[in-house]
């Protein structure tokens, strides 16, 4: 048996332990990459720590830290209730919103994971308090920045159309943004319907007065004791009370409503706001590490305001960050002794252009749903080159094919998005929630490459 076979066997029994057993499975993925590392690939500890994801490690930990101090003074509900007023109360249309927001900031040159780094923990913090599924909040996130990312102007859309232009392959930058769009656009409806959408529409709009009523009956994390059926924490409604627009309809009906207009700006939320903002200034204007940048901002908040943020280290979600960068880590070790190019190179091999042009698609949404998107769409274009030259497929629809089949399954909790859309949902069970994510990556691993294939390789674009 080949080293790259014994290679991916692990691989699946790693992820069947996971599953089975109450195992952390970055914990497990770590044992498997000194085990084959060591014992089959040949390389000693520095060979496998090359793969150790470190950017990805401090980005988890530093956004999760700032949004966990944000959580932790208010600035999030704040967020929140702006978030309502903007769209007129109507809960329905802020993952819409959202898709909207990371879409535009990867469409301008933002890279995707930062994109989804400073909105998805606004994003969920909202999902949270008003009762929206945090998985149909993360895939809008999500799938909004890859609705985005393919501009030409994008990081991805540079990168694949200089890939092109290097390899003298025919493009069309406007076919390849608008194919990452379109399909990106189609799931989040086929999400948003399938995870209660609809029901957000028929129950209708959040006013202010249901804000009062709310408040009024202590649910809103400025009062200090509950008296309602929620239970509140220093760090939050918890996802069982959290109020449903149908609770606040109730709350109106019941409770004498009110006067708000919104949670007052103290301090420390200013403070917090304009941390984001230079987030935002910093990652997009500035081309500084998310991460790190983060990380800083949430010490310097913790040195002015040890208080409020004296908790916020324990909330940083370490069970996720030691399960993603365990994964990746082995993944790193499949790639240093050659298991992705093994498998890219046989499927290259195959005498049949369609049917290895589907297989590539495939492979694309495998191995992205654990790796880096850019490199895989850098690895699998070359080796599309051959069957290409042949003249039998389309090389514009082809390219499209590829690139959206190693960027839509950014969903996937083991990749970049995925983990920070993890990482970024308060109040959840993350057991179950990672378990969510990683059913919805496989449906999408699943179907998504055949129906790019069909669409866009089948006809011959290009």
């Amino acid at each position: 048996m080949s080293p790259e076979l014994i290679s991916i066997l692990v691989l699946a029994v790693v992820f069947v332990i996971a599953t089975t057993r109450s195992i952390n499975m970055g914990a497990l993925a770590f044992a498997a990459a000194f085990a084959v590392g060591t014992l089959v690939a040949d390389l000693d500890a520095d060979g496998i720590f090359a793969g150790f994801p470190g950017d990805l490690f401090v980005v988890l930990v530093g956004v999760t830290y700032l949004f966990a101090i944000a959580r932790s003074n208010g600035t999030t509900d704040w967020l929140v209730h702006a978030s309502v007023r903007l769209v007129r109360g109507r809960v329905a249309l802020i993952p819409w919103v959202m898709f909207a927001l990371t879409g535009a900031l990867t469409a301008i040159g933002a890279v995707s994971p930062a994109a989804v780094a400073i909105v998805a923990p606004i994003a969920l913090s909202f999902a949270a308090r008003y009762g929206i599924s945090p998985l149909l909040m993360g895939a809008m996130v999500v799938h909004g920045a890859q609705g985005g990312g393919f501009s030409p102007i994008s990081i991805y859309g540079s990168i694949v159309n200089g890939i092109v232009e290097r390899e003298k392959l025919p493009g069309n930058e406007v076919t390849l943004f608008l194919a990452s769009l379109i399909v990106n656009l189609v799931i989040a409806a086929v999400v948003f319907v399938a995870c209660g959408g609809l029901r957000l529409w028929r129950q209708g709009s959040v006013t202010e007065a249901d804000e009062g009523a709310l408040k009024g009956r202590g649910e809103l994390r400025d009062q200090p004791q509950p008296t309602g059926t929620g239970t509140t924490t220093d760090h939050g409604t918890h996802p069982s009370p959290s109020p449903s627009p149908t609770t606040t309809a109730t709350a109106t009906r019941e409770a004498t409503p009110a006067p708000t207009s919104s949670l007052p700006l103290t301090p420390p939320r200013i403070a917090t706001l304009l941390s984001l903002v230079a987030l935002v200034v910093a990652v997009l204007v500035l081309d500084l590490d998310a991460g790190l940048t983060a990380i800083t901002l949430a010490v310097v908040l913790s040195a002015i305001w040890p208080d409020d943020s004296r908790k916020a280290v324990g909330e940083i979600a370490w069970p996720t960050v030691l399960l993603i960068c365990g994964v990746l880590t082995y993944v790193g070790v499949l790639d240093e002794m050659g298991t992705i190019t093994w498998a890219g190179e046989g499927v290259g091999g195959i005498g049949v252009p369609l049917l290895a042009a589907v297989l590539l698609c495939y492979i694309g949404a495998i191995v992205s749903a654990f790796a880096s998107s850019v490199g895989i769409m850098g690895a699998l274009i070359p080796l599309a080159v051959p069957f290409l030259a042949q003249g039998e497929i389309g090389a514009v629809g082809m390219v499209a094919a590829l690139a959206v089949s190693a960027t839509v399954v950014d969903v996937s909790p083991f990749s970049t998005n995925g983990a920070l859309v993890l990482a970024a949902a308060p109040d959840v069970d993350r057991e179950r929630f990672f378990r969510q994510l990683m059913v919805y990556g496989g449906i999408v691993v699943a179907v998504v490459p055949a129906v790019v294939w069909l669409l866009m390789v089948v006809p011959g674009w290009g």
